[in-house]
């Protein structure tokens, strides 16, 4: 008998997986090919393989077993904490007495990537076309990313509102988008966008209206308040440290405020940067809405992608694996393609260009300067905008407000 490739599988379909699984494995030897022997010589900046996972290992008693907030300090919102906390004791189970930091390290990649796979699995249903399937199986920002934090977990969580969204079912997305508010900040800013779909983009009487979006408020809060709520009450101190902790914490390196202050155009203390990054934020925001009011009526959670663009730009913070928040919504509503194959570019440069800028200052090599940031941050700014700028006055991809409803493609009543 002969033996002969089987007739009945999408080999397309079987390639993006493949093609995700080693995107998922290169962001593993990415981070971990510097693990033997510990970091030495600014190792961790210079080859850019330092992560945020290996430092809690001990830095946060996650080798002990020890519960965030309730016996250990986090700086993370819930979500994200439990996540630690379960990846923690998977490790232990999983290695016994030999864990260490770098098995910890292994088992955080395993879980990001298997919620990458979640997302192709979802972007896959909803009819996702070819280019930008194989823009998220083959991402530079997962090879950066995937073992680096615990961002993909918010990540998934706003993908999957901004899907629910495109299916109309804007209570569910609502929810989503409440859980991965307890997970990273950032995706309660599809909340207020998803509340407008509710009120102004269809026809149905305003006492429906106003029913579904006090249903879906109801429903963005109470997950919130129910992953939160036990937290704060017995641990108060430590569940709002993430609070605390962002607030004071002055910003990073290749964020817009520092940019402009390292090279010495505008110097701007903590107090200020919130109040000034809260009024360019809100200023933008309702630019954002009011310009593409009319274009984007009947579909207002599309614009999340630019909202949260320029949130980033506006942030005194802009840590480097911010942008994996931002490129799937990138892939799903950007109209076009090539300001999205430009941020990836800035992305990318700007990784580097932040970690030498480390390595700098522990005389290691490369090394970075100020003007080297500023230009790379300037490349990814400029992208943003344009991207910001597309998203608002063109039309969004057809396949994300066209297609039929996710329910409808799998047969079930919406």
């Amino acid at each position: 008998m002969g033996w002969a490739l089987p007739r009945d599988v999408n080999w397309r379909i079987a390639a993006l997986w493949l093609a995700l699984a080693l995107t998922c494995s290169a962001g593993w030897l990415f981070k971990g090919h510097c693990v033997p022997g510990g970091w030495t010589e600014a190792e961790q900046y210079t080859t850019g393989c330092y992560n945020d996972v290996m430092p809690f290992w001990q830095g946060r008693a996650v080798d002990q077993g020890k519960i965030p907030y309730f016996e250990t300090r986090m700086e993370y919102p819930v979500v994200t904490g439990a996540q630690i906390w379960a990846e923690g004791s998977a490790t232990r189970l999983l290695f016994g007495k030999h864990a260490r930091d770098f098995h910890f390290l292994g088992v955080a990649v395993i879980a990001n990537a298997l919620l990458a796979a979640l997302v192709l699995k979802w972007f896959l249903a909803a009819g996702m076309d070819a280019r930008r399937l194989w823009g998220w199986a083959l991402a530079p920002p997962l090879v950066l990313y995937v073992g680096h934090n615990w961002d993909m977990a918010a990540t998934a969580l706003a993908v999957g509102a901004v899907l629910l969204a495109r299916d109309g079912r804007l209570v569910p997305a609502a929810a989503a988008a409440g859980l991965g508010t307890a997970a990273k900040l950032f995706p309660v800013l599809a909340l207020p966008l998803i509340g407008l779909s509710a009120l102004f983009g269809d026809a149905r009487p305003w006492p429906q209206r106003l029913v579904r979006a006090a249903t879906l408020s109801a429903a963005a809060i109470g997950v919130w308040v129910l992953v939160n709520l036990p937290v704060a009450l017995f641990a108060r101190e430590n569940w709002s440290e993430f609070y605390r902790f962002s607030q004071g914490r002055a910003g990073t390196v290749a964020a817009t405020w520092d940019v402009l202050a390292n090279m010495g155009w505008w110097y701007t203390g903590i107090a200020e940067r919130n109040l000034y990054a809260a009024i360019a934020f809100v200023t933008g925001f309702a630019l954002i809405v009011g310009l593409g009011w009319r274009r984007h009526r009947a579909h207002l959670w599309v614009l999340f992608t630019p909202v949260l663009a320029w949130f980033m730009l506006t942030n005194k913070v802009y840590s480097p694996q911010f942008d994996l928040w931002l490129y799937p919504l990138l892939l799903m509503t950007a109209p076009r393609l090539w300001p999205v194959a430009l941020f990836v570019l800035g992305d990318v440069a700007a990784y580097f260009a932040e970690f030498w800028w480390f390595a700098g200052m522990e005389q290691g090599w490369p090394a970075t300067t100020p003007t080297h940031v500023a230009i790379v941050a300037g490349v990814r700014a400029a992208a943003m905008l344009w991207i910001i700028g597309e998203c608002v006055l063109r039309a969004p991809p057809v396949w994300l407000v066209d297609g039929p409803p996710l329910s409808r493609r799998r047969g079930c009543a919406d």
